[in-house]
């Protein structure tokens, strides 16, 4: 029996929607990439793990010189824009191929609660630069301030197909809040995506999720069809609506390299009064 540790085996929910991944899934806030750029000691190099068709890297390629991104997924992969500055790998999170120490940034935007966490935080140790920076988040349902019924709606559709959705959502759900994060904390603030759609760019977002992918296959039910009917409905005259997505977001910074804690002579023992 090998003495090597079992990865967690890496699932592919996308590669039959990466059309759409790349068309409909909304765009993440300057300012993040603002914030975390800011944080950052080396601007030479970026990773952005798990990037999918690339929702996260393009931003990356503003603030850093050089950018890896990687995803095991052939298929969302082949969906990604190219950019002089960018290299795409298909790849494992927990096996980038980067030297030591050579990592400005990572990010993991909505993919952390695919990979095999302890794996991906060790490779990251390993790839950062000496108080280099990770940036791990997500985002779970769309809000619309502007209509309850539409917040409702879709808050609906996720009960409807929950069933549907691999258990790795549950993280999604809680933020990410249950898995591990072995990296000194900074706080870079709270920040939200926005999206201005119409019902079509609703509708094609949706069709990107995983659950409703594998309810589809398992049961020939599209549970779209009925959602679209009470789109219509709810949707009112506007053209447009704007959706919010708040982040849950962790910053961490890796210390390797950190100066040791200053050693203070020992004090002789106080007399006693």
């Amino acid at each position: 029996m090998s003495d090597e540790p079992q990865l967690k085996p890496v699932a592919d929910h996308f590669s039959g929607v990466s059309n759409s991944y790349a068309a409909f899934r909304p765009s993440y806030p300057e300012a993040l990439f603002d914030a975390l750029a800011d944080m950052a000691p080396s601007h030479a190099l970026a990773w952005d793990s798990g990037a999918g068709t690339g929702q996260a890297t393009l931003a990356l390629t503003q603030r850093f010189a050089s950018v890896l991104a990687t995803d095991s997924s052939a298929s969302q992969i082949g969906q990604a824009t190219p950019h002089p500055r960018v290299t795409y790998r298909v790849a494992p999170a927990h096996d980038s191929e980067l030297p030591d120490g050579s990592v400005g940034l990572i990010t993991v935007a909505q993919a952390l609660h695919w990979f095999d966490v302890d794996a991906f935080h060790a490779e990251a140790q390993r790839v950062l630069v000496p108080h280099g920076i990770i940036a791990e988040w997500t985002y779970a349902l769309a809000e619309v301030p502007s209509s309850s019924a539409l917040t409702e709606l879709i808050a609906s559709l996720d009960a409807t197909v929950g069933t549907w959705w691999p258990p790795e959502r549950e993280h999604v759900n809680n933020g990410y809040s249950a898995l591990e994060f072995p990296f000194t904390r900074v706080e870079p603030g709270n920040f939200c995506m926005e999206a201005d759609w119409s019902p079509e760019q609703l509708l094609g977002y949706l069709s990107t999720w995983s659950a409703i992918t594998h309810m589809r296959n398992e049961t020939g039910v599209d549970p779209l069809v009925e959602f679209a009917a009470g789109l219509d409905r709810w949707w009112g005259r506007v053209p447009l609506h704007r959706f919010k997505w708040p982040l849950s977001l962790r910053v961490g910074r890796h210390e390797k390299g950190a100066p040791p804690p200053v050693q203070l002579p020992p004090q002789p023992p106080q007399q006693q009064a």
